[in-house]
């Protein structure tokens, strides 16, 4: 396999690890995603069969929420491919492409995308420093929950922000098809969202035999959606998660958005 046809291979099992969450619950995309599972399975090389059949990019295409930023950091990248490994990093988990984001440009894409999304915060579009196109944005600014959140302080709408964002955890033990992670929750104090002292989660690893990503052990530093475990993280990674993390909380944070 050429190393071309490998890096391919591998930002399109990134975008079916982390996509797979949602798309399972009905949230994001068409189908059930047993598609994508079988996808990322085969691809981790969990059941020593090649990688099924299937367009990813047309996939993703299929996913209304992650398709405008990808195409963005795809022209951001030079890069003809929304499967080019950097682009779907970028979105997901964070890195150096989000550093060349130019606010204008992003502001005309979300702007074009989402105008009509009932509790939009794309005021934040103007914001400096600007929001960048990653996935905390989308959930944080473009879905409603947080408006929810601030109107009515509801327990779910602040549980559906803390599932829906790309969270990080560190992996206590592993235990049949679950493994216990340790991970900072969000928390509410009325007026702005943090992240709280780390705590036990107990998440999905396998489901029927079936994994996202493989060879995890206890200490490994993991990703986390909804309650699947999607990836394990490099070091480098991490720190890109929790600092993008940290920049659009900022944002949403911001003080004027705490007084609306």
């Amino acid at each position: 396999m050429s190393a071309g046809i490998d890096t391919r291979l591998a930002a399109e099992a990134m975008f079916a690890r982390y996509a797979y969450p949602p798309n399972e619950l009905g949230y994001c995309g068409p189908g059930d995603g047993r598609d994508l599972l079988d996808f990322a399975d085969r691809a981790g090389g969990s059941t020593g069969s090649p990688a099924p059949s299937l367009d990813m990019t047309e996939r993703a295409r299929a996913f209304d929420g992650a398709w405008p930023y990808l195409e963005h950091l795809a022209t951001i990248a030079g890069s003809e491919d929304v499967m080019d490994q950097r682009v779907v990093e970028a979105y997901w988990v964070g890195n150096g492409l989000l550093e060349m984001v130019r606010p204008d440009a992003f502001a005309g894409v979300v702007t074009r995308a989402f105008a009509g999304q009932h509790g939009a915060d794309l005021a934040s579009l103007t914001t400096r420093p600007g929001p960048v196109p990653h996935h905390s944005f989308h959930v944080f600014a473009v879905y409603p929950w947080v408006s929810v959140l601030r109107r009515t302080g509801s327990p779910k709408a602040l549980e559906v922000l803390d599932k829906c964002r790309i969270r990080w955890g560190r992996v206590d033990f592993i235990e049949d098809q679950r493994l216990q992670v340790q991970y900072r929750p969000l928390t509410w104090d009325g007026a702005a969202l943090r992240l709280g002292s780390p705590r036990p989660e107990s998440v999905r690893c396998s489901a029927g035999g079936r994994t996202l990503t493989g060879g995890i052990k206890a200490g490994d530093w993991v990703a986390l959606h909804w309650d699947w475990v999607c990836d394990r993280l490099s070091p480098d990674q991490l720190a890109s998660l929790a600092k993008f993390t940290a920049h659009q909380l900022a944002i949403t944070n911001r003080p004027e958005r705490q007084a609306s």
